[in-house]
């Protein structure tokens, strides 16, 4: 059973605690930070930023002069600006080259042929691309009809329980957007390993099952569909979220812009740790607790469900982020430096501000049986479970867990009444039991 205290434990840690214990190596260069604002300034009234965003910083590389292409493996390769360049999998087929060996794989930087999937290397990859094809689920399977009476009545829910409705769904319809956005323009090209990329294009076509379940319920509603999903540009406390997530994508997508320098592999994985740690693993939450709180008064049950099945797909994208953070820092430890070290956990504290002021404004009075103070302490629970599962030192190792019942949200197992709701272990074709 998925409990909530050990929902994204990594495979190995065994392999963890020995990269914990082995010290950093320096590098050439620091890293420079991307400039943000601290979270009292970074809040912010007007839309251009996401609408016309400033362009990300260009990556100083020397130009290199073109030579013959090199044999590696199967694929010819001609050396680009960059170090990185020209690892993504459209490389020239070498006709009658060497076999791909497992010893040639590796996450980031690997020149070996990248069309080949087997053998595998990363065994944990292909198993959560695995899971999460048999947790197959589409919106329209779950009805409404309930929600929709209870909107309708005038009395069904209070102001406060429908303002947050509407802002997670606000918030929730972009932000799975922006991830998505990210796996394809930006991490996808840089990961160089088949077996990681499998499962990233089954996760953004979960990202796109999760954005088509938001316009089902705002439409199923009734909902203005320009207010709701207009407001990562009018809602402030929506629009400074999306704001800090969305620089990470803004470099890595850049032309300009290659892996296989210490100063720009660790600018990837700035970005990882961005949106697997932050938008998946902190963002995300205060709306997953606000939506499952309606299902447990039996309100907007089929909303709560649709959030319920998002919920057990993110922690699984989050199982997989921590994965793919470790494993990256396994192979290439000169990456964790201390000031590396320091600049991630002012993201973490930073994005924590942000998601408590969403909480602050989302809802400015008890409802539901929440209340912000309680979030307080919850995000900084959250943070500082997710700083531990990459390795940081914990920062809020003090703070308890408000919201023990979470755990249940994430049990599979658990039954339902076929007649009232379809089974939350859902599962396809001969994979399907109904023990």
């Amino acid at each position: 059973m998925l409990s909530f205290d050990d929902d994204f434990t990594p495979p190995d840690q065994q392999k963890a605690d020995t990269l914990a214990a082995k010290p950093a190596q320096p590098i050439a260069q620091p890293v420079q930070p991307v400039q943000t604002q601290q979270a009292p300034a970074h809040v912010m009234t007007q839309a251009q930023t996401i609408a016309q965003p400033q362009a990300a910083p260009q990556a100083t590389i020397p130009a290199k002069p073109q030579t013959e292409p090199q044999q590696v493996n199967s694929i010819s390769f001609v050396p680009e600006e960059a170090p990185g360049a020209g690892v993504t999998g459209v490389e020239a087929i070498n006709f009658n080259a060497k076999r791909l060996r497992v010893d040639d794989k590796r996450i980031i930087n690997c020149r070996a042929d990248l069309n080949q999937l087997v053998p595998f290397k990363y065994e944990w990859a292909w198993k959560k691309y695995m899971d999460s094809c048999a947790n197959h689920w589409m919106p329209q399977e779950i009805s409404m009809a309930r929600d929709i009476a209870l909107w309708k009545d005038p009395n069904g829910l209070s102001d406060d329980e429908r303002m947050i409705v509407k802002r997670n769904l606000g918030f929730f319809s972009t932000a799975d957007s922006l991830v998505a956005n990210n796996l394809v323009l930006a991490i996808y090209r840089h990961i160089t390993n088949p077996e990681c990329r499998q499962y990233l294009l089954r996760q953004s076509f979960e990202e796109a099952v999760h954005t088509h379940a938001y316009q089902y319920v705002i439409e199923s509603l009734g909902l203005d569909e320009g207010e709701i999903f207009n407001m990562y540009r009018e809602v402030p406390c929506i629009h400074n979220k999306d704001a800090f997530e969305l620089q990470f994508t803004q470099e890595l997508a850049d032309p300009n812009f290659h892996t296989g320098t210490p100063e720009t592999d660790q600018r990837f994985l700035r970005n990882l740790i961005g949106y697997y740690g932050i938008m998946e693993g902190l963002f995300f939450y205060v709306g997953f607790v606000q939506m499952l709180s309606f299902g447990r008064q039996n309100k907007m049950t089929g909303a709560s469900e649709q959030f319920q099945y998002i919920l057990r797909d993110e922690s699984m994208h989050l199982n997989f982020g921590v994965d793919l953070i470790n494993q990256i820092r396994a192979e290439n430890p000169h990456l964790w430096t201390p000031e590396f070290e320091k600049e991630i956990v002012d993201l973490f504290d930073e994005g924590l501000e942000l998601e408590y002021q969403y909480a602050v404004d989302t809802m400015p009075r008890g409802v539901l049986g929440l209340n912000s103070s309680m979030f307080s302490e919850y995000l900084r629970f959250i943070a500082n479970r997710r700083m531990k599962q990459i390795g940081l030192p914990g920062k809020y190792d003090s703070a308890k867990n408000p919201f023990p019942w979470m755990s249940e949200m994430l049990d599979l197992k658990k039954e339902k009444n076929f007649f009232e709701t379809r089974v939350i272990d859902y599962q396809t074709g001969g994979a399907l039991s109904w023990e």
